[in-house]
């Protein structure tokens, strides 16, 4: 390793540091209790670490709501399920969307930092539901829409498609409950792409449902 590449990796993990210490403060705080000291204090940096890699409070505050997540598929990669045959769309939607379940003790911090964004709002949950979440859901309508072969979106697609990601979001937000009634379902990151495969196929009945009962509306009108 050259000494640009160690200063550099240095560097990444300073940052990851403090963006773990500010994601651990932060959901047991939240933004305005946790101070910028005691972040640094716990990540081991300097104070000015903040302004360097972040900008500010804010900025770190963004760091630690959004990247413990990981990589969340970019619009280009959405737009990529509407080549594939839906059985294979949902079971890559899926994936994409439990792989943070994989990140553990993580992933635990981070939904408890979501939900104290939800009481005790700053804007970057607004954020995310524009940046990440609404992508995601309308690339699911597309892929819906394309499958029924509909002019327009109605309500009954939107209505199928937010129960069909919340299968998906049932273990994100109970995943206490989950883990206590049955945690084998979410214990390995091969039990996690199991419980994928197992929803993109579950998806599908719904579509079919779905489909038979519109068949049925227009031989009934």
């Amino acid at each position: 390793m050259t000494t640009t590449e160690a200063n550099e990796a240095e560097i990444l993990c300073a940052r990851n540091r403090l963006v773990l210490a500010a994601l651990r403060l932060f959901a047991e705080k939240g933004f305005e209790a946790a101070t910028t000291r005691e972040i640094c204090e716990a990540a081991g940096a300097n104070i000015s670490a903040i302004r360097y890699y972040f900008g500010d409070k804010a900025g770190l505050y963004r760091a630690a709501f959004t990247e413990p997540m990981g990589d969340t598929p970019c619009h280009s990669d959405l737009k990529a399920y509407a080549q594939l045959p839906l059985d294979e769309a949902l079971a890559a939607l899926f994936r994409d969307f439990l792989e943070p379940l994989k990140k553990g003790e993580e992933f635990s911090l981070v939904m408890k930092l979501h939900f104290r964004e939800m009481i005790e709002p700053t804007g970057a949950w607004q954020e995310e539901i524009d940046a990440e979440i609404k992508p995601q859901h309308d690339a699911l309508v597309s892929l819906l829409k394309q499958h029924l072969k509909l002019d327009t979106v109605d309500d009954d697609i939107q209505r199928l498609a937010f129960a069909i990601i919340g299968m998906a979001v049932h273990f994100y937000v109970g995943q206490d409950i989950v883990s206590v009634i049955c945690p084998q379902l979410l214990n390995s990151p091969e039990a996690i792409d199991v419980l994928a495969e197992r929803l993109a196929a579950y998806a599908m009945s719904m579509i079919e449902g779905e489909v038979k009962r519109r068949s049925q509306a227009v031989n009934h009108a």
